[in-house]
């Protein structure tokens, strides 16, 4: 029997009861998926001779519940949550008037130098690596952004306000 044969009749045997035996186990169709797409590549990468069909049957099927096992202990696995754990955390929403709301009012290439100067601590030289732009674009729209707050917030004089 050739190489494709072979698959097609492993995939035409196997593929539902591995996709189901891993759905068990991981709760989730495309990480099933994988594990069964895993559990051919290493069958037909390294073929066995079996005794009988019952044996040949367990033995991907214990292949199949080994590939998830791993799959669940693997340190990728154990940091990663569904999407919907993050749709339940609610934004944080600016409170009208605060600096933050007026911040976000900005034209997108000052708000982008203002964000990450002031609130996530870059300087203008790793604001401008990150940006892809030269520190003395960052430092012109670092001083062009702080007077459009000072326009927007109402005319607070910075040096007052620290």
């Amino acid at each position: 029997m050739n190489h494709s044969q072979q698959a097609e009749r492993l995939a035409q045997d196997y593929a539902d009861a591995i996709l189901r035996l891993s759905y068990t186990y991981l709760k989730n169709t495309q990480d099933a998926q994988d594990v069964c797409q895993t559990v051919f590549v290493k069958l037909l990468t390294e073929p066995r001779d079996f005794q009988s069909p019952a044996h040949e049957r367990a033995y991907i099927l214990r292949m199949a519940a080994n590939a998830c096992k791993d799959l669940l202990k693997s340190p990728w696995r154990q940091r990663i949550r569904p999407l919907e754990d993050g749709l339940q955390v609610p934004a944080p929403e600016a409170e009208e008037g605060s600096v933050l709301s007026a911040v976000n009012t900005l034209p997108p290439h000052y708000r982008a130098v203002i964000y990450l100067h002031y609130y996530e601590g870059y300087t203008a030289a790793e604001t401008g690596e990150i940006l892809g732009v030269p520190t003395a674009t960052v430092h012109t729209r670092l001083a062009r952004g702080r007077a459009k707050l000072k326009e927007l917030i109402g005319g607070m004089d910075y040096e007052q306000s620290v």
